[in-house]
């Protein structure tokens, strides 16, 4: 692994909401400086996500790959592309996310290692049947401890998600796949709103 590029404790993910050739995502350290940059191809059936160091696009450092094309329970490699091997995977809980979103974290071999669980079941109702308005927040946990946090923010224009790997004091959560699930939710979920 890359490690002095995924240094920071802290990212933030930012979405414009309103764009015609597809999301593009920038993602920023913890002093606002552009860390990575991702833009997805609009109308694929198969989500295929790229991670680059930069706008130029010109270095590609992390593939999120669909396994299929249509699943409820859909899950999604992580893969290093510098090194060109499998850092991890993400398994949406099919049917029970249909209430409160939760993914299943994997590792290189499919080996669950932790969960991604949103908020509560109370406001992730509300959000799904009164008010789409209220921000999203998620914990992931790794043998029952929270490693890392993600949180949206407001923005009607700009869908921001801050990345926070603070909780993590043994850096026992690979940060490669923190900034992958919070890609994973920005393009996967901000399409349900």
């Amino acid at each position: 692994m890359t490690t002095d590029l995924y240094q920071d404790n802290r990212y933030v993910v930012r979405r414009k909401i309103f764009t015609l050739a597809g999301a593009k995502f920038r993602v920023l350290d913890s002093s606002g400086n552009l860390a990575f940059y991702s833009k997805q191809k609009a109308f694929k059936l198969k989500e295929d996500i790229r991670l680059f160091a930069d706008e130029t696009m010109a270095t590609e450092l992390l593939l999120i790959k669909a396994r299929k094309v249509l699943d409820f329970s859909a899950a999604y490699d992580v893969i290093d592309s510098q090194s060109q091997t499998k850092v991890g995977a993400y398994k949406r809980k099919g049917l029970k996310s249909f209430l409160k979103d939760e993914w299943i974290i994997m590792d290189n071999q499919d080996n669950e290692i932790g969960l991604i669980e949103e908020d509560s079941m109370l406001l992730a109702l509300i959000r799904r049947f009164v008010m789409a308005l209220i921000p999203q927040s998620f914990q992931v946990k790794m043998n029952g401890a929270t490693v890392c946090t993600l949180s949206q923010n407001f923005n009607p224009f700009t869908l921001r998600m801050t990345v926070d790997f603070s909780p993590d004091a043994n850096a026992a959560f690979d940060r490669r796949m923190g900034i992958a699930a919070a890609l994973l939710l920005c393009a996967i979920e901000g399409r349900q709103d």
